[in-house]
């Protein structure tokens, strides 16, 4: 078959795709507003929350109200003025989810994009549908017995979404005016490259909105920020926590005890990676399928439980009341000791985490061309020597980019471990990097959040730093990379 003759396109046809680029980034930035708290058109009172956006007013009635009891208790106003405001919000978060549905089927062929303009034409209908609602509300809100007392405002976000709304609707109805000449395909079909990209999408949106959309909240690094505060510029003070870092003496003691804790927990960590992959390759070689499955089995079931449920455990066994006093007739606390403290926590980690860990090694050796261990066979190689010189080697690509990984983030080995496992006696040793950051931020009466988001911001900033140079590393040293 020869190569299909290519199509000239027309004006026309430029015109149609600019605005489905235009109309494409319109529902981008709606679903963007929906979750971002400036700019939701809900928050009509000042008895509402300033750090709820669209999709959490949409989607919680009580968390909506729960500042607003008094108010209805007193007779302020009545409750039917949020029960309006809550299903306005609600339909507008409808029609942002049938702007979605219609954006994804614009890079279809011509049968889809028509199917798809009804859905962002309705999306667009029912949003604006769902703000004059909302404004309905704010209306009868300021009418109210008592408005001084709801203190009624007028939302910025009924305006921005009105605008994108509006622009979305006129963008729309072109879009199918232009192609109501164009001629139809007998079926409604989307190529392959967009197919992988719309599968890969919801995936994409979760990373973006628990990955990315939380970095909007290291603008509090600039501020003088308490909590309950309202973040405003008379409070901006630049880079104060950033200096306050080196130039308090307790903060620098403090930053270099929990760095020391990090690091060297984190590196036994990195030090005994190893042992996953060792783990996996001598459950492998377990001939007894069912003995293997239940090894398996009752390895990975520690990674289900909550460090809080292995803290009680520990308690049940090493306490002063524990199983071993019971049986010794000593009244010794082993929780309490900081001998050995470190070589003990990696212990419970590797515990809970080892099955679980060997996952992905059995699930590389069972890729692993089965003609290569029968050819070793042949030879006359042994169980150990095939996995010296089979196993190992096509392993050793999964164990470095996990040790890559690892090295990348040696300065977040995590939280709940050191804090169910911390007391009096433990915390100084115990506490690590992401533990004091919460302890300075959130676990203390005077908590500092604006220092604590800096020194998340600087681990964040070294993580990253360390993965490129890891990764640089690797592909002087091993000619491979993983970025």
């Amino acid at each position: 078959m020869g190569n299909p003759i290519p199509v000239k396109k027309t004006k026309r046809d430029y015109g149609i795709q600019i605005l489905y680029i235009l109309q494409r980034l319109a529902i981008i930035v709606a679903i963007a507003l929906a979750f971002l708290p400036v700019s939701n058109p809900g928050r009509i009172s000042d008895l509402l929350p300033k750090n709820r956006s669209l999709v959490a007013s949409a989607t919680s009635y009580s968390k909506l109200v729960e500042k607003c009891q008094l108010a209805f208790r007193m007779k302020y106003i009545n409750e039917s003025v949020f029960v309006i405001l809550f299903i306005g919000c609600l339909v507008a978060l409808v029609g942002v989810i049938a702007l979605i549905a219609g954006g994804c089927m614009s890079v279809g062929n011509t049968k889809v994009k028509k199917r798809g303009n009804w859905f962002s034409l309705a999306g667009s209908v029912v949003l604006l549908a769902g703000i004059v609602v909302i404004y309905k509300s704010y209306l009868d809100m300021e009418t109210c017995a008592s408005p001084e007392d709801v203190q009624p405002i007028l939302a910025r976000g009924i305006f921005i979404f009105s605008f994108v709304g509006l622009l979305i609707l006129c963008l729309t109805v072109a879009l199918q005016l232009l192609l109501m000449k164009k001629e139809c395909e007998e079926k409604m079909e989307i190529e392959s490259k967009y197919k992988l990209f719309l599968m890969f999408l919801p995936f994409l949106a979760l990373c973006f909105v628990f990955s990315y959309l939380p970095l909007w909240g290291w603008r509090y690094a600039f501020f003088d920020y308490r909590s309950g505060d309202v973040l405003s510029m008379d409070k901006f003070v630049g880079f104060k926590w950033f200096t306050y870092m080196f130039q308090n003496a307790a903060t620098r003691r403090d930053i270099a005890r929990v760095m020391k804790n990090t690091l060297a927990m984190s590196g036994l960590g990195i030090a005994t990676s190893w042992v996953a992959m060792a783990f996996a390759i001598f459950l492998s070689e377990i001939k007894n399928s069912a003995f293997r499955r239940f090894v398996q089995v009752f390895t990975t079931i520690p990674n289900f439980i909550s460090w809080v449920l292995v803290y009680a455990i520990a308690f049940a066994i090493f306490s002063t009341d524990g199983f071993i006093n019971s049986m010794t007739g000593n009244n010794f606390d082993y929780l309490a000791s900081t001998s050995h403290l470190w070589l003990k926590m990696l212990a419970w980690g590797m515990w809970k985490g080892l099955g679980w860990s060997a996952i992905i090694y059995i699930a590389g050796i069972s890729g692993i061309d089965q003609q290569l261990y029968e050819a070793a066979t042949v030879d006359g190689a042994g169980r150990f020597q095939k996995m010296l010189h089979i196993t190992v080697p096509g392993l050793s690509s999964t164990f470095f980019v996990l040790l890559l990984m690892s090295i990348a983030g040696i300065l977040s080995n995590g939280m709940d471990q050191y804090l169910v496992f911390s007391n009096a006696q433990t915390k100084d040793a115990l506490q690590v990097l992401d533990l004091y950051v919460y302890n300075i931020g959130i676990g203390s009466q005077d908590a500092l959040i604006p220092f604590s988001t800096v020194v998340s911001m600087t681990k964040s900033v070294i993580s990253v730093v360390l993965l490129f140079v890891a990764n640089g590393a690797s592909k002087l040293l091993r000619g491979e990379s993983i970025m």
